[in-house]
């Protein structure tokens, strides 16, 4: 059996455990069993990862050397990042989704839609290091969604995103040169924001996050003002 049909017979088993974790679902909120429903939805979650981890990596088992290209221009087409400056000069990132879970979730889908976002970004924009800052991770959850599914900070894997943040934007990321900053707030939609912001400038933005627009800053290609002075 060759590796690209291994690789399907395991996303076929991963296929029949998403359809009976759905069905499963189903009957429980068809009798109201609704925490025993939100235990079976955080399978099927985990289950619908593995499966899109496995199936980014099918096209590349065929052989085909363009496979990593395409693949990477479907995600980008289906996992939109948001990558730029505000208006005061902070770098900022959005994804359209949570962080994982720490141990349960699993980090790799940050690597495989970050790492060639922010490539393809400082491709066509400037290098820029801030020094002496706070790296801000800020979690935005659905408003439908209930409180107690909110995660606790230090449950929540951020060690990929900020290795991968502080590659392109960082002078340095030992603990005396960069802080890490947490919050939770809503939305109309998941959402991870990060932001890196020099510390002489976080007390602002501390007082703006209350006030940040529902949708997201308006994001800038290049870098102004107060970023301009830690280059």
């Amino acid at each position: 059996m060759t590796e690209f049909e291994k690789a399907l017979t395991k996303a076929k088993k991963f296929v029949s455990q998403i359809t009976r974790e759905i069905h499963l679902i189903q009957t429980l909120l068809d009798h109201g069993q609704i925490p025993a429903a939100y235990g079976a939805a955080l399978s099927l979650e985990q289950y619908s990862e593995r499966l899109t981890l496995l199936t980014r990596t099918l096209p590349a088992y065929t052989g085909n050397p363009a496979a990593k290209y395409d693949v990477e221009q479907i995600m980008e087409e289906e996992i939109p990042v948001d990558i730029g400056y505000t208006a005061e000069g902070w770098f900022s990132v959005r994804l359209p989704a949570l962080l994982p879970k720490k141990e349960s979730g699993s980090p790799s889908y940050i690597r495989s839609c970050l790492y060639p976002a922010m490539q393809k970004f400082f491709a066509r924009s400037p290098p820029v290091r801030y020094e002496d800052c706070v790296l801000v991770f800020r979690h935005i959850y659905n408003r439908e969604r209930p409180e107690r599914q909110y995660r606790d900070h230090d449950n929540i894997e951020v060690n990929m995103a900020a290795d991968i943040v502080a590659l392109y934007v960082l002078r340095d990321d030992a603990p005396m040169k960069c802080c890490h900053y947490y919050c939770t707030a809503v939305g109309n939609t998941d959402r991870t924001e990060i932001y890196v912001v020099p510390k002489r400038d976080f007390p602002r933005w501390f007082i703006l996050e209350k006030i940040l627009p529902e949708e997201g800053e308006k994001l800038h290609e290049i870098p102004f003002f107060e970023a301009k002075k830690d280059m």
